[in-house]
């Protein structure tokens, strides 16, 4: 098999590792390896238009710059992971005072949720290494995502996942094909009992945080708002914010690892300024970020936003360095706040799912902080579809009146 990287690097210890020699993590100290692109080869056949100089609406158009093959598949919804719209809603930049807002609602996504994006570079590593079995825990999002994706290609998919998950996202799995196991826990239990089964049964994991390769799925929507808004910007404009919502830290460090990538290559003057989102209730990474340190420390998550809903996030260390590294900062937002996003976003014909509207919490609460300025061009990414969670959908409304089918009982109503 040839491979399409240079190697593997620990974020913690430095330590690198050829491509066959390990899998998941650091030997050494377990922390999360980095997939290196061999640059300087890169450099000597792309341009930043020839890397993306794929006539194809997805990931996939990036294949020169991603670590797998693409597996096929080209008449299956594998090939539709990625390559999500950007919005400028105009109305919503208003009432917030700022210059430019950009909303990329990664809904359109196969299985409606950004975890599509990791899912589908996942199972093409799987293909690639012969693995007969990919399993992963998750409290929804990213099992669908398997599931789908490996449905996509007719492969096998073992998911953990909390019995507690939104109904909605365990039919998906259902659906499907996978087969489903309901973990009596939280999601950090469905993690490790899913670990504990590929190390006993030979399976191929996918988990987040874990999995190289899940980041490097994550990256590509970092090449898409670099070609969809930031080479768009005016060279004297102040660097792009990012907002993004965090639970296991997976997404920011995947995004910031794909701005690393454009950067390593010359392609990329100015950094984006990363901002992470985190609710209250599950706060982790932020706890560890404004004490200045990277010792990870667990919490009891508490959050009704179950795809960020984490007690010890697998990829902490790396996601807090996308904010610091990038001049950014971590914001935390209660549960009312995600909610009232999720009825503000819905008002410009966006549905979120509570994990995706914590994101834009965070800007509410920046800007009331001055955290960025109405100048600043800023970019909120809404990771999943307000469908994957309606149970909480219905909390950020009003209910809808009930009444007697005549024209006098509708005449009540607008009055």
């Amino acid at each position: 098999m040839k491979q399409k990287f240079s190697h593997y690097e620990c974020s913690i210890c430095g330590a690198n590792y050829n491509p066959g020699e390990v899998t998941y993590t650091c030997p050494k100290d377990g922390g999360n390896l980095n997939v290196i692109l061999d640059y300087a080869a890169l450099n000597k056949n792309l341009t930043p238009d020839k890397f993306m100089d794929i006539p194809e609406a997805s990931l996939w158009r990036y294949i020169n710059l991603l670590p797998v093959e693409d597996p096929g598949g080209f008449a299956t919804p594998l090939h539709r992971a990625g390559w999500t719209p950007v919005y400028q809603p105009k109305r919503l930049a208003k009432k917030l005072g700022l210059k430019h807002l950009w909303i990329k609602d990664e809904s359109p996504n196969p299985t409606a949720s950004f975890k599509d994006r990791a899912s589908a570079i996942v199972v093409a590593r799987a293909q690639e290494i012969d693995a007969e079995v990919i399993v992963a825990a998750s409290t929804g999002n990213a099992g669908a995502a398997l599931a789908g994706m490996a449905a996509a290609i007719g492969a096998k998919a073992v998911i953990f996942a909390p019995k507690t998950a939104p109904p909605a996202k365990i039919a998906q799995l259902i659906v499907f094909g996978a087969q489903v196991l309901l973990v009596d826990g939280n999601y950090d239990q469905a993690f490790d009992l899913s670990i504990e089964a590929t190390q006993n049964f030979g399976w191929y994991n996918r988990n987040t945080g874990y999995n190289p390769f899940t980041a490097e799925g994550k990256k590509t929507a970092a090449f898409e708002i670099w070609e969809q808004v930031i080479r768009g910007l005016p060279e004297n404009e102040k660097p792009l914010t990012i907002f993004i919502p965090v639970g296991d830290g997976n997404i920011i460090s995947g995004v910031h690892k794909g701005f690393k990538d454009l950067q390593a290559l010359g392609w990329l003057p100015n950094m984006p300024r990363i901002i992470g989102v985190q609710s209250e209730g599950s706060a982790a990474i932020a706890n560890t970020f404004h004490q200045g340190d990277e010792d990870i420390k667990p919490v009891q998550a508490t959050t009704l936003a179950d795809s960020i809903s984490v007690d010890l996030p697998r990829d902490g260390v790396r996601a807090v360095r996308a904010a610091r590294d990038t001049g950014g900062t971590y914001i935390t937002v209660p549960d009312s706040a995600i909610l009232e996003a999720i009825a503000e976003l819905g008002q410009v014909g966006i549905f979120a799912e509570p994990a995706a509207s914590t994101a834009y919490a965070g800007l509410v609460k920046a800007l009331e902080e001055a955290i960025v300025q109405p100048e600043d061009p800023v970019l909120v990414l809404s990771t999943g579809s307000g469908l994957k969670d309606v149970k909480a959908a219905m909390q950020a409304v009003a209910a809808a009146p009930v009444i007697e089918p005549n024209l006098e009982a509708v005449k009540k109503v607008l009055q």
